[in-house]
């Protein structure tokens, strides 16, 4: 016969029992928890929507434009708070010429200033260095210094001085800006990761002209692997053998025409699916992020009267963590798909079920066993520290454990392995309580899908009593 008592704490469903099976002797007591699953929308580092040249709170653009010029000054505070989410990860980019307007006098003031911005707003920062594009030409002094130009004036889009990307005057330029960030802003607490930039307008190599060759491709891609070894970099769709080389050594990927539904050829339709299948990067989300930017903005999708539900299904079907949608305004009419998207891509961690010892000795395991969902559509790609904590008015203590998050894909995951009530935490009885801490501050830096979060971040699960160690 089995006695069962339950009591709610803090939301959560806790029972307490005792095996008392025929033949069998009386076991420990045990505690078990099932918590509540919240439905809330999760603000999480590293997923989610971005914000673009901006930051949380800051001004949207207005109606279907945007602008691709990254800040170079803080932004005046808006009237109004914006009607946008609130963004775990902001993305800027700059153009060469802004960056360094002279040769070796790079404006570093102007990165230092978006990583201190975006830690001010509460966000890390995701950056490209772009080349040029139509508007925003190669530095006056590469153009002048006597590199080779790689189209004329009779060439199509002529009017724009196009480099030629075999000239090793350009790899040594290009690569003086990337290598010298990389020393400054690799690993970098505040950078979220670094978006390849290689030849063409924005860097995309395809825009702009003929792409060029793969070996020319292959140093820019080796270039930004070797600048930033702890910094997550991540791969524009570009030429297919470019993509498949860089996802293969460990970038992730992302796209800048997310929402491309034009009747007659759409890259939704006619480019992205043949080219993940063709280069076989479908499986880099278990390891790499996917990361997404709309083809013009939501708002345009719904004037042309766009499928937002095919067009964020395929995102979820893609394992997507971050989208950029160019801070614009979400039609009010697709708020509530949005938020739905929103609960589904990146990571979303449930804790199904716990159970413990309820007595246990200061130095002995308390046989924890927890049972999650990731109920995301992708991982957690930083390494964040499950943490349990002892808690009570007069005493604290945590521990850490050594569960790799990183691996806990879409579905089920388990962990059990020993967790020990530290051998000098005084007896009497404690509150024990779960989190997600944040890697470097290691502090609570995960919201999880239950009810229950305290104001300082943990989850408290049920009690536990401690008694004198040996």
């Amino acid at each position: 016969m089995q006695k069962v008592a339950i009591i709610l704490v803090s939301a959560l469903v806790v029972s307490s029992y005792t095996g008392l099976g025929q033949g069998q002797t009386p076991q420990a007591p045990t505690t078990i928890v099932r918590p509540v699953e919240s439905q809330e929308v999760l603000f999480n580092p590293g997923m989610g929507i971005q914000t673009f040249q901006r930051y949380n709170g800051d001004a949207l653009n207005a109606g279907v434009k945007w602008s691709e010029e990254g800040p170079t000054a803080p932004l005046a505070a808006p009237a109004e708070k914006p009607d946008f989410p609130q963004a775990t990860v902001a993305y800027d980019r700059w153009f060469w010429e802004a960056l360094e307007p002279e040769q070796g006098k790079v404006r570093w003031d102007i990165i230092d200033l978006a990583l201190a911005e975006a830690r001010r707003h509460g966000q890390r920062l995701m950056i490209r260095l772009a080349p040029y594009d139509q508007k925003h030409p190669l530095p006056k002094w590469y153009r002048e210094s006597g590199a080779r130009r790689g189209n004329s004036d009779s060439s199509k889009d002529g009017k724009i001085w196009q480099p030629d990307f075999n000239d090793p005057l350009y790899l040594k330029d290009w690569s003086a800006l990337v290598t010298e960030a990389g020393r400054r802003y690799d690993g970098h607490p505040d950078l979220d990761s670094v978006d390849v930039a290689t030849g063409g307008y924005w860097g995309e190599a395809w825009a702009g002209g003929p792409s060029p060759e793969f070996r020319i491709q292959k140093q820019w891609i080796d270039l930004y692997l070797n600048a930033f070894r702890k910094t997550q970099v991540v791969m524009n769709f570009d030429e297919p053998e470019a993509l498949k080389y860089a996802t293969s050594h460990g970038t992730g990927w992302r796209l800048d025409c997310w929402g491309d539904m034009r009747k007659g050829w759409g890259a939704m339709l006619d480019q992205y699916p043949e080219e993940i299948a063709e280069t076989g990067i479908y499986d880099v989300w278990r390891k790499a992020p996917v990361s997404l930017e709309t083809c013009w903005v939501p708002g345009g999708w719904f004037q042309e009267g766009l499928d937002v539900k095919y067009i964020l299904d395929v995102a979820l079907s893609w394992h997507v963590s971050t989208v950029n949608v160019k801070s614009t305004a979400i039609p009010k009419e697709w708020k509530s798909e949005f938020e739905d998207f929103e609960r589904k891509m990146g990571y979303r961690f449930v804790l199904k079920r716990g159970e413990w010892q309820t007595q246990v000795r200061a130095g002995d395991a308390i046989h924890l066993k927890t049972w999650w969902m990731n109920e995301g559509v992708a991982p957690i790609y930083r390494p964040f520290v499950l943490a349990f904590r002892f808690s009570s008015p007069e005493h604290s203590a945590v521990v850490r454990t050594d569960a790799d998050l990183r691996k806990w894909l879409p579905g089920d995951a388990v962990f059990e392995d020993p967790v020990f009530v530290p051998g000098d935490l005084p007896a009497g009885n404690y509150q024990l309580s779960v989190a997600i801490l944040d890697p470097i501050t290691l502090q609570p830096g995960v919201k999880l899908a239950i009810e229950g979060r305290g104001d300082d971040g943990w989850y408290a699960l049920g009690k536990i009593s401690v008694s004198p160690g040996l």
